[in-house]
């Protein structure tokens, strides 16, 4: 597999990380349980996971040192906004709420460790591949 066909492959699952925590949050919105993330956040979450997809493909499409900046600067804003809400997800449980119901997707927050530890680990990989000129 050429490097090329792995950047592509790695974004459309970032593309999917996006989409599945924007309906995953948005589905826990009208849910007792878990610290809610406020509905301000997710959108934020959502617009710069949208915005980083589109400056990646674009640089994808026609690498230039620039646009290959300003889109790693916002994955990595992507990124953070991602992992704080996972950390904001894990450590403050609501003592008087009862459990999240009806999250079919997985018990626990096993998906989001992974989706977001994977795009930590996806967008590392982005900006070496930014860094060292490795698109052909």
């Amino acid at each position: 597999m050429s490097l090329d066909n792995a950047v592509w492959m790695l974004t459309g699952l970032a593309a999917v990380v996006v989409l599945l925590t924007r309906m995953r949050l948005s589905s826990e919105q009208s849910q007792a349980g878990h610290a809610l993330v406020p509905l301000g956040i997710v959108r934020a979450h959502t617009v710069v996971g949208i915005a980083a997809l589109g400056v990646w493909i674009y640089y994808l499409t026609s690498p230039g040192g620039t646009v290959g900046a300003i889109a790693l600067v916002v994955w990595w804003i992507e990124v953070l906004i991602g992992l704080l809400i996972l950390t904001r997800w894990m450590s403050r449980p609501s003592k008087h709420a009862a459990d999240a119901t009806g999250d079919s997707w997985a018990q626990g927050p096993a998906l989001s460790i992974l989706g977001h530890i994977g795009m930590l680990v996806g967008i590392s990989f982005f900006t070496w591949i930014v860094l060292a000129d490795k698109l052909s």
